[in-house]
């Protein structure tokens, strides 16, 4: 018995398998050569740049920096005098240099001429008061004299009467011997009315002379307030007019400075005349940086508003206790008030400007640095890409101190080598997709 056999591979499909096999390993090759070839021509097309530093030989310097305004060591305030209610009516302009004696301040002097005239004014009518008094005591004077001999001259013409008493009869005897007791008692009279009348002179007098001695010093009050309606620049220098703190001004800003027509007070700072010849910067630390940094210091300090040059300071004086700042509902910022002293000022420095101040904490000469963000961590340590040609390579480096900008480099680089400032390969990638 014969059966037909199902062949288990069918005529012409031998080998299609492998066939297949070989056109998808073709298709593959052709695909990543071409994938090859455009990586290779966008590669040559793309120019990568990539930041790159030298390593280089200098004084590794480690500080503080900190932000601070440009003071004056020396200012001389202008004050408003002790003169009640006092109203400026000249003011001179901020910013202006002036000149020792010119006018700063003058306030009006009206009310201060008023007063004067009226105290100069009683002042007269009070001595015209005391001349009239001492007139009606010479008057009461000579009275009282009068009176005194009168009295006197009746008391011997009793007694001479009374020694008649041997030639006259007994009754006109007592009788004139009566009279000089009445004759004595009116003396006596007399000189007390004498006696209380130079008490009661005297305490005219007293009364007279101090009210005389109150109007004389309220004379020179008012003088001495008149003296100080114009104040004047005790030195050479420039005018910076002071905030008015009594002065409606808008929510939340500073106080707007003082101005023609406004009513001071006494001791109200009005103005401010620094001392260009010695200027210091004021400066805030943050509790983190108040433990490392010492008196006397050296710090350098660039001015904003000069920024050409380098102003060479001394950290003179350290706060050694807090000031607390409320920026808002949250815990206050802690700062240490400090300042340093300028050396070679510049004309253009003036009082107020802002600067920033790098306190040198250490100075090591002759360091291999790099900038620090030249550095990264390979495999938890340090390293660079080092610049080969125009390829970059990876270099382990061992590191010592660091800044904020620079990295001391103790192995692994020589000066003059080109380190990145980022990484070549995320940089080539970054151009590639542009």
């Amino acid at each position: 018995m014969s059966k037909d056999v199902k062949p288990k591979q069918r005529i012409g499909q031998v080998g299609s398998k492998r066939k297949r096999a070989i056109a998808w390993t073709v298709l593959t090759v052709l695909l990543a050569g071409g994938g090859y070839a455009a990586y290779r021509y966008n590669t040559k097309e793309t120019k990568v740049e990539v930041a790159v530093a030298k390593a280089r030989t200098a004084d590794f310097i480690l500080s503080v920096r900190t932000r601070g305004d440009i003071k004056s060591v020396q200012s001389v305030i202008i004050a408003a005098p002790q003169v009640p209610n006092p109203q400026i009516v000249h003011l001179a302009e901020t910013g202006k240099p002036v000149k020792k004696g010119d006018v700063i301040v003058e306030f009006d002097a009206a009310q201060q001429e008023q007063n004067l005239l009226e105290r100069a004014t009683t002042a007269r009518t009070v001595e015209s008061e005391i001349v009239q008094t001492k007139a009606s005591h010479r008057m009461t004077d000579e009275s009282d004299g009068m009176n005194q001999m009168t009295a006197e001259y009746n008391v011997d013409r009793a007694k001479l009467e009374a020694s008649k008493a041997e030639v006259i009869s007994e009754i006109e005897g007592a009788k004139n011997r009566i009279d000089v007791g009445i004759s004595e008692g009116e003396l006596g009279e007399v000189k007390t009315t004498i006696v209380s009348h130079k008490v009661s002179q005297g305490a005219d007098l007293d009364r007279l002379g101090q009210r005389k001695d109150k109007i004389g010093r309220d004379v020179d009050r008012a003088k001495l307030y008149l003296s100080k309606m114009v104040m004047r620049a005790p030195i050479d220098g420039i005018v910076n007019i002071l905030p008015n703190f009594r002065s409606q001004g808008s929510f939340g800003s500073a106080p707007p400075p003082f101005k023609e027509g406004d009513r001071a007070w006494t001791g109200a700072s009005i103005a401010e005349i620094p001392n260009l010849d010695a200027m210091r910067i004021e400066l805030k630390l943050e509790e983190v940086d108040r433990g490392r940094i010492q008196l006397n210091d050296a710090a350098k300090i660039k001015v904003d508003a000069v920024p050409d040059k380098e102003f060479p300071a001394v950290l003179d004086m350290i706060s050694p206790i807090a000031s607390l700042n409320f920026r808002g509902p949250w815990m206050p910022e802690k700062t240490f008030q400090a300042q340093a002293t300028l050396k070679n000022l510049d004309p253009r420095l003036r009082p107020g400007m802002s600067a920033t101040a790098e306190i040198v904490i250490e100075n090591i000469p002759k360091q291999l640095l790099i900038p620090a963000r030249a550095s990264f961590l390979d495999q938890g340590k340090p390293a660079v890409w080092l610049q080969r040609g125009n390829n970059f390579v990876k270099r382990t480096i061992e590191v010592g101190k660091r800044n904020d900008t620079d990295i001391v480099v103790l192995k692994g680089l020589k000066a003059g080598d080109t380190v990145a400032l980022e990484n070549p390969i995320e940089a080539a990638k970054k151009a590639n997709k542009l």
